[in-house]
């Protein structure tokens, strides 16, 4: 994909397993908050922009909130193209308004001149400082949930609530381990014995949540919280992308008994449709790469009935 060495776009890629031939994740390295004690990033309708992609899973997390909270008023968004580009994540023929970027590393070179890294997505950047706030999208997701609580119009949906919060990080843990990134471990896995333990790990632990939700309707009960959106955003992939792309295929969503209407579910709560891009989905995962060929099906029902609320 590329990365940006002392600000310059190289072809030079940052290596991505370890001598095991397991995928390691690069770590995050803006991460300041909206709302901290120091002040730095005021809570300000209007300030902040987003740069994602909708159909990466990592920033659609942020896509998401943004509708839930009903944040557009107050954040602004612009979209890549769904598939990379030779430049990595690209804006299309014409630059982007905020920047005028063409390119995600024209964006990571705007806030600091020499970064070195891949040019991710989501980036959280601030329109008056022109910097980036955080390009962590558990951090982001966190800062939407609460941080514009007191402007107008925002949501008062709380999705981290404090009852939960230990069962929260516990199962959030998990997820992001055996099922956020263990698809990207099988799919970027480079040895059989790599392959196999993600695999294995995956499975099973979609199989123990899946029985979690026989008895109840949500991960920590009765209440949609963060470890329910941040399943969702890999679940509503899965039979579209991972199955196949990732050899994530041992079953499919449609063949679990509860985690298939338990995705339908969370399809249908208000705001979350519209965030669902399928097309963008299959453009990241099959358009970045050769041949190109975006897959006609399948054909996924995410609107069919899914009888949650009588659990």
């Amino acid at each position: 994909m590329g990365m940006l060495i002392e600000g310059q776009w190289s072809e030079q890629d940052l290596k991505l397993s370890n001598s095991d031939g397991e995928f390691v994740r690069p770590v995050s390295v803006f991460r300041d908050a909206i709302g901290a004690a120091d002040g730095k990033f005021p809570v300000e309708s209007g300030r902040y922009h987003l740069f994602v992609n909708a159909g990466c899973p990592w920033a659609y997390r942020t896509i998401l909130y943004r509708s839930l909270k009903n944040l557009a008023p107050h954040i602004s968004i612009s979209y890549t193209r769904p598939a990379a580009g030779k430049e990595g994540w690209t804006f299309g023929l014409e630059p982007e308004p905020i920047l005028g970027a063409r390119n995600m590393h024209n964006v990571y070179a705007a806030a600091d001149q020499k970064f070195t890294g891949r040019a991710t997505v989501p980036v959280l950047w601030d329109l008056q400082q022109r910097t980036i706030v955080n390009n962590e999208s558990a951090d982001i997701i966190r800062m939407l949930n609460s941080a514009f609580d007191g402007v107008e119009g925002v949501s008062q949906a709380n999705y981290y609530p404090a009852q939960h919060a230990q069962t929260i990080d516990e199962l959030n843990d998990v997820i992001y381990n055996d099922v956020n990134n263990g698809v990207y471990r099988c799919g970027f896995a480079r040895s059989q014995e790599a392959y196999d333990k993600a695999f294995d790990r995956l499975f099973a632990t979609l199989d123990m949540l899946d029985a979690r939700l026989a008895a109840q309707r949500y991960l920590c009960g009765d209440v949609i919280t963060e470890c329910d959106w941040r399943l969702f955003s890999t679940l509503v992939r899965f039979d579209m992308a991972y199955h196949g792309q990732f050899r994530c295929n041992r079953n499919t969503l449609t063949d679990f008994a509860h985690l298939w209407p338990y995705t339908r579910d969370l399809y249908q709560q208000p705001g979350v449709a519209e965030t669902v891009d399928l097309m963008a989905i299959k453009g990241i995962y099959y358009g970045s790469r050769p041949p190109h060929i975006l897959p006609k099906g399948p054909q996924i029902d995410f609107a069919a009935p899914h009888d949650r609320d009588q659990i």
